[in-house]
């Protein structure tokens, strides 16, 4: 089943590879014996579900988790069931996507108005003012 991400937006199973390794976290003696942490695995390089621009994002939201061949290696380890650390994989792995597919708004340049311009040299005249009244007079005064 596609994991869904946004409205129109699913990765498909094949461009996912979930496994399973044994975990630090809780769990007492189970944890030397049962492989619980999630790995899932999802090959951003490859990938034909996001454009372009929503995977350089992606990379640059993806940090440590990406991996030399391109992809995005998410590990959950936090609970003591396979099912609840694949879910909480799959939780994490969406919400990246998601925050991938937000384009940032673009910078307008503006320039500061001339009124703006002289309360500014106004201002630093006044404080240069205030700062030399406070100063000792000098013996050439």
């Amino acid at each position: 089943m596609p994991l869904p991400i946004a409205t129109g937006v699913e990765i498909p199973d094949h461009e996912l590879s979930l496994s399973f390794v044994r975990s630090s976290g809780p769990g007492g003696q189970n944890v030397n014996k049962v492989a619980t942490a999630a790995q899932l695995r999802f090959d951003l390089e490859h990938s034909g579900v996001l454009t372009p621009a929503v995977k350089a994002r992606l990379r640059a939201l993806s940090g440590r988790r990406l991996t030399a061949e391109g992809a995005l290696l998410i590990i959950a380890r936090n609970h003591r069931t396979q099912e609840h650390n694949r879910r909480e994989a799959e939780a994490r792995l969406a919400d990246l996507v998601r925050r991938a597919l937000i384009a940032p708004k673009r910078r307008v340049a503006t320039r500061p108005t001339r009124a703006a311009r002289e309360r500014r040299l106004e201002h630093k005249a006044r404080q240069g003012r205030s700062k030399r009244l406070r100063s000792n007079p000098r013996w050439d005064d």
